[in-house]
């Protein structure tokens, strides 16, 4: 999380990215991502100059248009492919896959021996036309398609496409292993076949993540510009929770003009849980320019301007994310967390509190939240409300010594904005004690929490020192002695205790005990003239 991610559209990158083309988009097609396939076909369709190359755009968006149901975009794009090229024999099969889809199977057989008439016993399309019959139905077309699996392997069996169908067959069965093992071939056969590598992390990921990753390495060593291989790579580090090597992955991706703007926002917020808040706004003011009610964008320039402490701005984000039309379900605990520590920051606690109470009710199970709503409370001076906010965090069980020390406070304030003398005062007080005093049994060399509890005297006793507080600073004081740097280190902590015990001998009128801790005070600080003069002149 504490790598410095550079983030920089280098010119010379993206040119060598660029050409890739409409090619990026068959790779995504091949490792079965269509709408990302049909986005960078349609957007590079301009590039595939060549018949050939049109020929073969045109057959891939008939191919998803197959997919997605659409048989008259089908039709019209592999009929525009044929037009490119009349010799495109994968034009062809995919009139025959769409025939397939429609019932008509003589139909789709007249098309396939057509394609096999142009391209004779190429082992690409006869794989094409048994993929064909195992996207319409692998049950029913079983046989055809292990003759077409034959006939492939008999034509070329070092054609990698033959064993990427045949991985797909096994995956499609849930048989990993056997599937990864086709694939591994397709690799094999056919070094930088982007669709091998990611079929083959994607099989053995869950089973063990580092080797998926290292497989989409080696597609990148043997295919640097392949759009798929950076974006899967970067897709792995963050589904496997490496998210300062999916910043980076993904920061290299992005300098592909082939890449899509959900993976930059991706990137925005990745940037930002790296605490690389600068980049990451930067991004996300450049893609809010073009689309300002993206939630996500917001969301991400929201948290950026309020982790780098520009509270005003943070505000005004906030305003604009919370304003979004229908949205409500979709904002997070942490956004109005969020949005309550930048009201708190501002002095507005009054409004932090229903930012809290939001907060909670998404994810009532975070104590965390109880604690900071209750300092929302403290904040707008509704101490009541601020003790029975903490104390029901406290009842739930999970908090630490320091939580006791907080839930003392609580009482502390209540007390001493309670009426004098009532019965609420009296009890607030007497909690608070008796709080501070667990938290003394369990920290019994920590001279804080009985130094707390010598102050929680003062409110008992209406500000009045006691005998009851002498004896609680005393045991400060044994507590300080114990460490003879104290007398640096926490020289604050003697002065309060020998000043409030001098105090209380003059409230006894016991002068020569009072000029005993004055004189203690004055060791402690021998510039204070002041303090001098006093010993000297009045406690005579």
């Amino acid at each position: 999380m504490k790598l410095k991610f550079l983030f920089s559209l280098l010119v010379a990158g993206a040119l060598t990215a660029s050409a890739q083309g409409y090619k990026d988009g068959v790779e995504y097609f091949k490792a079965d991502q269509l709408s990302n396939a049909k986005t960078l076909l349609e957007r590079n369709l301009g590039t595939a100059t060549a018949p050939e190359d049109k020929a073969l755009a045109y057959y891939y968006l008939g191919a998803i248009n197959v997919h997605e149901k659409d048989f008259t975009a089908a039709r019209k794009n592999f009929e525009q492919g044929l037009a490119a090229n009349p010799n495109s024999a994968l034009n062809k099969v995919g009139l025959g896959e769409l025939a397939l889809m429609q019932g008509e199977q003589k139909v789709a057989e007249g098309y396939f021996d057509e394609a096999k008439k142009i391209n004779k016993k190429d082992a690409e399309v006869l794989t094409a036309i048994g993929r064909a019959y195992f996207n319409t139905d692998p049950v029913k077309y079983a046989k055809e398609i292990e003759k077409y699996d034959q006939q492939a392997f008999k034509a070329n069996k070092n054609e990698p496409s033959i064993f990427v169908l045949r991985g797909d067959r096994e995956a499609a069965n849930k048989e990993w292993g056997d599937a990864a093992a086709n694939y591994e071939n397709a690799i094999l056969y056919s070094k930088g076949l982007p669709e091998a590598y990611v079929k083959y992390a994607n099989a053995y990921f869950n089973v063990n993540p580092d080797f998926a990753i290292a497989k989409l390495q080696e597609l990148l060593q043997e295919n640097p510009t392949s759009a798929l291989g950076q974006r899967e790579l970067a897709e792995k580090y963050y589904q496997n929770d490496q998210w300062a090597m999916a910043a980076k992955a993904y920061g290299d991706y992005i300098k592909n003009p082939n890449h899509f703007e959900e993976d930059e926002i991706r990137y925005t917020v990745l940037l930002y849980y790296g605490q690389h808040y600068d980049e990451s706004l930067e991004i996300a003011n450049r893609l809010l320019a073009k689309n300002p009610d993206n939630m996500q964008l917001l969301r991400i320039a929201f948290l950026d301007k309020a982790a780098l402490k520009d509270y005003p701005a943070a505000e005004v984000a906030a305003e604009k994310l919370f304003a979004l039309k229908n949205a409500k379900a979709d904002f997070s605990s942490l956004d109005y967390s969020t949005y309550a520590e930048v009201l708190q920051e501002l002095g507005k606690d009054s409004l932090a509190i229903g930012a809290y109470e939001k907060a909670i009710e998404i994810n009532p199970e975070k104590g965390d939240l109880y604690k900071a709503l209750s300092s929302a409370y403290s904040g707008a001076k509704n101490y009541d409300k601020a003790l029975e906010v903490f104390q029901s965090f406290i009842d739930r069980g999970d908090y630490v010594t320091n939580d006791l020390v907080t839930l003392a406070s609580r009482y502390q304030n209540v007390a001493a904005t309670s009426e004098e003398g009532s019965e609420k005062k009296m009890n607030a007080i007497n909690k608070a004690i008796e709080t501070i005093s667990q938290v003394a049994e369990k920290v019994p060399d920590n001279p804080i929490p009985v130094r707390n509890k010598a102050r929680m005297m003062l409110v008992k006793y209406d500000n009045k020192p006691s005998q009851e507080m002498v004896d609680t600073y005393m045991q400060v004081v044994e507590l300080l002695d114990k460490d003879p740097e104290n007398k640096t280190k926490r020289a604050d902590m003697y002065n309060e205790a020998y000043s409030q015990i001098a105090s209380f001998y003059i409230s006894e009128k016991d002068i020569p005990n009072a000029k005993v801790y004055y004189e203690k005070v004055y060791e402690l600080d021998p510039t204070n003239q002041a303090l001098r003069d006093y010993i000297d002149n009045k406690l005579k």
